[in-house]
């Protein structure tokens, strides 16, 4: 493996710890009076300034990519946030988190149907990505055995992991001929602007006020922003450019042990024996669709 591949490995690893956290610290916001609407945008703002002052450097496009750029802001940011938030408010957390991290199994069809290249799938994938889907499901019931079907709720989790899936196929292109930071930088600028609309047709302007008074809150939203956004999209579109789009998805499967593990060490949330078995199976279905 040379160096450019194995610096793709690690970007998508550490991208997918600092998400796993993501979940966790949410959870102060939430405490601060945010709803889960409202973060969005503020999470989709404050990064984009935080990438402007890593790249102050603007980007020109033609109209035809920067409507593209619309698309790819609404899928990858505003649209996926909503849809998953929303999902929860209809839905059990265990179905979504199983459906939401189910997103590289339509990543991987996509990637096959409209690639300009294509990614050539050997047995390996396939077979790895079915022993991770099983070590998901194992990890989100995280041995409550408790899975009940929702059918709105589902779908809205089912749409959150399409719109990741076309994110993904879709930033591909421009992650190959531009600086990942200017291009992550736009794509937040799109899902900011489409996140607001969202945000004031469901519930409406946060107050800050209480963010701001307690530091739990605002450090959290720092962290959401600079790393859970601004730097950790940048990075994991590198590790897409490294990699493959197909490659660097199957990461994600480990995103609810992240999530799992976190919640024990910061919150004292329970941890079971399906859910480590489950975290193991994930780690051998990555190795699995990794192999050559």
């Amino acid at each position: 493996m040379n160096r450019e591949k194995l610096m793709g490995h690690v970007y998508a690893i550490f991208t997918v710890l600092v998400w796993g956290s993501c979940f966790v610290l949410t959870k102060n916001l939430l405490g601060a009076g945010l709803t889960a609407i409202q973060i969005i945008p503020l999470r989709m703002g404050l990064a984009y300034l935080a990438l402007l002052a890593m790249r102050p450097k603007f980007l020109r496009l033609p109209i035809k990519d920067e409507l593209l750029f619309v698309v790819i802001g609404i899928m990858g940011g505003s649209l996926y946030f909503f849809l998953q938030n929303k999902a929860l408010t209809y839905s059990y957390a265990a179905n979504v988190g199983i459906i939401v991290a189910m997103s590289p199994v339509p990543t991987v069809i996509l990637a096959q149907l409209f690639s300009r290249q294509g990614e050539r799938l050997g047995k390996w994938v396939y077979a790895g990505t079915a022993v991770s889907v099983v070590g998901v499901v194992l990890v989100v019931l995280n041995g409550t055995l408790a899975f009940h079907l929702s059918p709105a709720g589902d779908l809205l989790a089912l749409g959150a992991a399409l719109a990741w899936a076309v994110y993904s196929i879709l930033i591909k292109k421009y992650t190959e001929q531009y600086d990942n930071f200017i291009v992550t930088r736009r794509v937040f600028f799109w899902a900011f602007i489409t996140a607001v609309p969202l945000m004031l047709l469901t519930d409406g302007m946060p107050n800050l006020q209480p963010v701001l008074a307690d530091p739990r809150a605002w450090i959290s939203w720092l962290f959401l922003a600079v790393f859970g956004n601004a730097v950790c999209f940048a990075v994991w579109n590198i590790a897409i450019k490294r990699l493959g789009v197909v490659v660097t998805s199957n990461y994600l499967y480990a995103s609810p042990f992240v999530t799992v593990f976190v919640g024990w060490l910061l919150l004292g949330e329970p941890i079971s024996l399906m859910s480590i078995l489950g975290a193991v199976l994930i780690t051998v279905g990555v190795m699995l669709a990794n192999k050559e």
